[in-house]
């Protein structure tokens, strides 16, 4: 049987609209003290163009030169920066550990290092706000502290972090698992990914299975005093992280997991992550809806794969709901027939366009010459 012409990939591929654009300035900007956190950012596209901040997701994903290509090099002068322990940042904790690198690191801290980061590169005025993910759940946690400072927000993949929003990813059908792997007890992910929520829950006993996330979170804060906890820490990282790596995209590409499958990157990606979720992601109950009046004060552009299993479409609905219901209509708001990631062809696209119709902003800075804290023209390697 010849299954050849089957769809064998929903990624983006060759279809991006602009190419990939050099590097024009990178630099570690120092953000915090004991611990010393060290921030690592990109800049792209036009240096006297329109700025925007590119907030990554996870939390704990870090950036990559291929975010850069949602934007109109021309038009654009983009920010990537790594968030606190991950990526090129500094401590990151697949070097230094979590007990350093998770130190102040919190959302009022990311937010905290977004004005450092504008503060730096001399960006004085309005600028877009591009976040994906944990990214869109940091972009509106922005936009509610400094709403004069977003001339957007442009979010994909609504992430509103609320209990049961974690429960359909990590919880599911896990306590009843070990019985009938594939009885239907409660909404999940697992639905549609039952052999990687089978790996997912292999690490755990059956026990541990009662509170997924928190099983996890006990063998990330565990320091091993042998080698065989050591690989089972490092497996644990490894299996979270292909975990949600895999199903963000509609069609899996599991001979292709990326830097999900990567140590280092795993080991960053999980543990900030399930320090982010059993800290209910150092937000107040309720933060996005309890200030729906400032974020209507602010344009917001939505894209949501209507397939999307990380963050299920229900998480963007809630949002433009309450956007609707304090009189702001969103000014766009895009399902699209795609998954979770942003690199799906669809979801790329539908970005790409919503970057391309975006009124300009009028009062944008420029940048300052180049100084010892930027490398203008050099590569970051």
């Amino acid at each position: 049987m010849d299954f050849s012409r089957l769809q064998a990939s929903s990624k983006i591929g060759d279809d991006w609209v602009y190419p990939q654009p050099p590097c024009l300035n990178f630099g570690w900007l120092e953000v915090d003290r004991d611990p010393a956190h060290r921030i690592y950012w990109e800049e792209y596209g036009n240096p006297d163009g329109e700025p925007v901040m590119f907030l990554h997701g996870g939390p704990g994903g870090a950036c990559a030169p291929a975010m850069a290509r949602f934007f109109d090099p021309k038009r654009y002068r983009v920010v990537l920066f790594d968030q606190r322990g991950c990526g090129k940042s500094e401590p990151n904790v697949a070097s230094a550990g979590p007990a350093v690198a998770l130190s102040k690191n919190t959302t009022a801290d990311l937010i905290g290092d977004i004005e450092k980061l504008r503060d730096h590169l001399e960006i004085t005025g309005r600028m877009h706000v591009f976040g994906g993910s944990w990214g869109s759940t940091l972009a509106m946690a922005y936009g509610i502290a400094f709403p004069d400072h977003c001339a957007s927000l442009v979010l994909r993949g609504i992430f509103l972090g609320a209990s049961e929003d974690l429960l359909y990813l990590y919880q599911g059908n896990a306590a009843t698992w070990e019985a009938d792997p594939y009885a239907l007890t409660a909404p999940g992910a697992y639905i549609k990914y039952p052999g990687e929520w089978g790996e997912l829950l292999s690490v755990l006993t059956p026990d541990e299975r009662c509170d997924v996330m928190a099983s996890y979170k006990a063998i990330f804060d565990m320091v091993p005093a042998t080698e065989a906890e050591s690989e089972r820490q490092l497996k644990a990282a490894l299996t979270w992280s292909l975990w949600e790596g895999v199903i963000s995209n509609m069609i899996p590409e599991t001979a292709d997991t990326g830097k999900f499958g990567e140590a280092d990157f795993a080991l960053c990606f999980a543990q900030i992550e399930a320090h982010y979720f059993a800290n209910e992601l150092f937000l107040p109950a309720g933060h996005f809806f309890d200030n729906i009046a400032a974020l209507a004060t602010i344009p917001v552009h939505i894209v949501h794969g209507r397939f999307d299993e990380v963050c299920p479409l229900t998480q963007a609905s809630r949002l433009v709901a309450a956007l609707r219901a304090a009189g702001a209509e969103p000014a766009t708001y895009v399902v699209t027939n795609a998954g979770h990631s942003a690199m799906e062809r669809e979801n790329a696209l539908a970005l790409t366009a919503v970057m391309d119709g975006l009124a300009g902003i009028a009062d944008r800075s420029r940048p300052r010459a180049a100084d010892a804290g930027m490398n203008r023209g050099s590569s970051p390697g």
